[in-house]
């Protein structure tokens, strides 16, 4: 499951202090959290929160048809350690539906089979929202005092012994259904969504992963409302009703949990297309929207195609039934849903065209569709044992999802990408109060663990596998693992023996990334010995306490090196002396110039024989482990990594350490009231990138591109959004005007009048050419905004029109306002080109935005209930960083307004800028802020 990203995120929380959630007072009891609906209407004074799907930790309220009972206010904690094999097994789910206007009804018949030999237990399945009309044993219908109902739960007090068949009718209420969890209608068409827990919203199920069976579902509805019928697997049968009625029949041959079931019903088209497997059978492909988007599903189409042919090159994994489904569905919680064989997307997610869409919008596509198509092998073949195991299908699917998309781009770009948004979103929350291993122990709500610790560090732990087993032993890890567990419901620790078991290894204390939460912070310092010849690397590391877990163990820490000579070039590297022994370093007679040093106590010391010369050490290659580093590298060698080394993730790391540097120390001089002014140093390796013929046109634009506010702001002990705002803005405008000729010169020679292509040069050259104009348009000088019209008016596609824009909109003004009502008026019937109008607006950091955003929210084009729209405008709104946290505590008043809103449409649907917001990430503790005295008053009594 795909899940969309915060806009930015600032300013981690300190572990000890208490916080308080809009929704309910959260508290931290060691790796896991409780909550209380004692009083919905908190104050956010120094409030976090915990996840993507935030609040929905709290119970919703009953439904209409049950009564509450107490257990409602308090949902039971669930513990990893309490885990216990399902007493019933579900063999075949036989559903039926019957689809209506007004009311929905659901028959699901089961297969039931002993967990354990001679159990006696009774059969307790979930159920929520759900009006039961009749339960069946063996045919026979159950009478009342065999079985108790409450809001959660259908319980069948004594289940025969050994194998039986359960029937189930029951009724429910799409058309109600806001929380768009189970089955609900979505602009008239049905849909499902039932990852965590939504099954239990559409029949009395054991709603847990754990229980696997094959499906068949059976559709029914009108003919003219709902012409599409659409389910998992292959479609077996169908036909006409009587009263103008139709049915489908889907068979899905593959066992699978409930949580992948889906079903869509409705007026929609589809672009068709085939792929062969490499093994000759042919696959067809569908992608189903509303008709007059079906023009835009074109690169969609590309995606999955090129998606399927690569898991296939890379991995061995072939797709294993007839059809694919593709549906696209305008209102949806998540990004995108993996369902067996009918993926769910969100409209943004899968369409596009050159004159709508940016780079941005088809990469996002590109990756996410090949996201939810990879879960087919990692997520539905294999899936997880229980929920605590999320990270095991997330965090290897977005493993495998980032690779795809680097094969296909440029992976050094690729992957300053992927670990910008490690250190911006899951960073902050492992160093706040909510900080939580990949795996958590505990929850309440399951859904408050899709979080970036569990996807984007999983992630990482996954890619450290590979950085230590290289390409081929991750893809033996794979082999094993799939060949140990097709079909079967796993843990961490599967993926993690089939790795070493492949490779032949033993990884002492790696499953501590799975257990301990916390970033370990990685302190190197170097030393050289000329008589010798002999280089040192002294490593110490330090996991920091978390709630919960005060003292920490050393962790397993792959740590990719090289030296690079005097000359600029990497040295080769013969052996290495650690821990009692030499190691020597051969790769079949081939110089090595990059090892990776398994640093796994507390210190180590790793000494590099045969250095004719003192070396600049090249640490952590590629972004070899989720830690942050401290090294003793001078800023001498920063600048000659910035300028050598032949790691083009570390250049670019070399060029953001310096320009923070730069950022802290004009941030001081700022709060002093002295004279601002440039390192010409900086400027002048800025400009050598700048100028470069040999490097990537994207990377170049990453390198030239200054640290986000949010990030300067994280790391700072006080955070002072106006001084970080200030310096990055005079910064930014003072390298325009130094660079101004080179900056004209990129945006000239990297103009073109080909027809729009979605190919890696072209993206490099339209991404350099806007960063440029970006850069001068800050100067906000007549001849840069005239050439900033020009681009914007000549632009043949969204990427050149939109960033042009963007340039023209960092400058309040009339030239500003103007540009942004021309581009309205041109795109206000394509909504998610509107969102993206509202997004470059609420992002913005001019003077008095806050007014401006409550403006827009009265705009005809902006609906509350719309995700895309509340995203973009609110979302944006909340990464903004001098905005959202304004000193007189407008920005923290505006969002606890507009969450009462949100709370009222939908207690259940919290997008991602929400949890942002109140995380480790931009909502910051008040006694770590520079507020003014009125900014402090709203924190302290500004209530939800």
């Amino acid at each position: 499951m795909y899940q969309r990203l915060p806009y930015s995120s600032s300013k981690r929380g300190s572990p000890g202090n208490k916080y308080s959630g809009c929704l309910a007072n959260l508290t931290k009891e060691g790796s896991h959290w409780t909550g209380t609906r004692s009083n919905p209407l908190l104050s956010l004074h120094s409030s976090k929160f915990v996840s993507k799907r935030t609040a929905s930790l709290i119970a919703t309220g009953p439904s209409p048809a049950a009564t509450e009972e107490p257990e409602m206010d308090h949902p039971k904690e669930i513990f990893l350690k309490d885990y216990k094999k399902p007493d019933y097994l579900f063999d075949t789910v036989d559903l039926e539906f019957q689809l209506g206007d007004e009311k929905t009804m659901v028959t699901s018949k089961i297969a039931v089979s002993p967990g354990n030999e001679g159990t006696s237990s009774p059969l307790a399945l979930h159920g929520c929202d759900l009006k039961l009309l009749s339960i069946k044993i063996n045919g026979t219908e159950l009478k009342s005092d065999k079985y108790t109902v409450d809001p959660r739960h259908l319980t069948i007090l004594t289940p025969p012994a050994g194998v039986f068949n359960m029937e189930i009718v029951t009724e429910i209420y799409p058309q109600l259904n806001t929380s768009l969890e189970g089955l609900y209608r979505s602009t008239g068409n049905f849909c499902t969504q039932c990852e965590a827990e939504g099954f239990r919203k559409i029949t009395y199920f054991q709603d847990r992963p754990d229980v696997m069976a094959k499906y068949t579902c059976r559709i029914e509805g009108d003919k003219t409302l709902y012409p599409v019928l659409l389910s998992n697997g292959n479609l077996i049968e169908q036909g006409d009703l009587e009263g103008g009625k139709h049915y489908a029949l889907w068979e899905d041959p593959f066992k699978k949990p409930c949580y992948l079931f889906a079903l869509v019903a409705g007026q929609l088209e589809c672009r068709e297309d085939s792929f062969v497997t490499c093994s000759g059978r042919k696959v067809t492909l569908r992608i189903w929207t509303p008709a007059q988007d079906l023009p835009k599903t074109s690169h969609a189409m590309y995606s999955l195609k090129e998606a399927m042919k690569w898991d296939e090159e890379v991995f061995g994994l072939e797709y294993d039934l007839d059809l694919f489904n593709i549906v696209v569905v305008p209102d949806f919680n998540m990004g995108a849903m993996e369902n067996k064989s009918l993926n769910v997307f969100q409209s943004r997610l899968v369409l596009a065209s050159p004159e709508a869409a940016t780079d941005g919008d088809y990469a996002a596509i590109l990756g996410v569709i090949g996201h939810e198509y990879f879960h087919n092998w990692t997520g539905n073949r294999v899936t997880c044992r229980d929920w605590f195991q999320l990270t095991l299908k997330e965090g290897l699917t977005v493993f495998r999802d980032q690779e795809f998309s680097s094969d296909l781009g440029c992976r050094t770009v690729k992957r300053i990408a992927d670990v910008s948004k490690l250190r911006s979103y899951q960073f902050p929350q492992d160093a706040g109060p909510m900080a939580h291993p990949i795996r958590p122990l505990s929850y309440i709500k399951m859904d408050n663990f899709y979080t970036g610790t569990g996807l984007r560090k999983g992630a990482e732990v996954v890619r450290m596998y590979k950085t230590m087993f290289g390409a081929s032993g991750f893809r033996k890890g794979m082999d094993l693992y799939f060949q140990r567990h097709d079909g079967q419901a796993v843990t961490c620790e599967d993926f993690y023996a089939a790795m070493c078991d492949a490779n032949n290894a033993h990884l002492p204390n790696f499953l501590q990334w799975y257990s301990q939460a916390g970033t370990p912070t990685v302190k190197v310092t170097s030393s050289y010995d000329e008589g010798s010849q002999a280089f040192s690397l002294k490593l110490s590391q330090e996991v920091p306490p978390t709630p919960g877990q005060p003292m920490k163990e050393p962790m397993f820490i792959p740590v990719a090196v090289g030296l690079v000579d005097s000359t600029g070039k990497d040295m080769p590297l013969t052996s290495i002396y650690s821990d009692g022994r030499v190691q020597t370093l051969s790769n079949d007679g081939h110089p090595i110039f990059t090892t990776v040093l398994q640093f796994k106590k507390k210190e180590e010391e790793f000494i590099f024989n045969n250095v004719p010369e003192r070396p600049v050490p090249s640490l952590l290659r590629g972004y070899s482990a989720p830690i942050r580093l401290d090294s003793d590298l001078t800023e001498s060698d920063l600048y000659f990594l910035l300028a050598n080394d032949s790691d083009e993730f570390n250049r670019w790391e070399a060029g953001q350490i310096l320009a923070r540097k730069l950022m802290f120390s004009l941030v001081a001089d700022f709060q002093q009231q002295k004279t601002l002014a440039l390192n010409t140093k900086f400027v002048d390796g800025l400009r050598a990138i700048l100028r470069s013929t040999s490097l990537d046109k994207e990377f170049i634009a990453k390198a030239i591109t200054l640290p986000g506010q949010g990030e300067i702001m994280d790391m700072m002990s006080i955070a002072d959004p106006d001084a970080v705002h200030a310096v990055r803005t005079f910064i930014k405008k003072e390298l325009a005007f130094q660079l101004k000729d080179d900056l004209l010169a990129a945006v000239t020679s990297n103009r073109s009048s080909e027809a729009y292509a979605f190919n890696h040069d072209s993206v490099a050259r339209r991404a350099l050419k806007n960063t440029c104009l970006a850069y001068l348009a800050s100067l906000n000088e007549p001849d840069v905004t005239e050439l900033a019209l020009n681009e914007y008016k000549s632009a043949t596609n969204m990427t050149e029109q939109f960033a042009a824009l963007a340039a023209l909109s960092q400058n309040p003004g009339q030239v500003r306002e103007d540009a942004l009502l021309d581009f309205y008026n041109k795109w206000q019937q394509d909504y998610l080109v509107v969102s993206k109008w509202f997004a470059l607006q609420a992002t913005s950091d001019i003077p008095g935005n806050v007014a401006n955003v409550q403006k827009l929210l009265a705009h005809p084009a902006f609906d509350m209930r719309n995700p895309n729209k509340v995203y973009s405008l609110i979302g944006g709104f909340c990464g903004s960083p001098v905005s959202f946290h304004a000193k007189d505590g407008s920005g923290y008043k505006f969002l606890g307004e507009v969450v009462l809103q949100l709370d009222k449409i939908n207690p259940q649907w919290h997008p991602a800028w929400f949890q942002r917001s109140l995380d480790g990430g931009d909502m910051m503790r008040p006694d770590k802020l520079l507020l003014s005295p009125a900014g402090d008053d709203h924190l302290s009594q500004w209530t939800l």
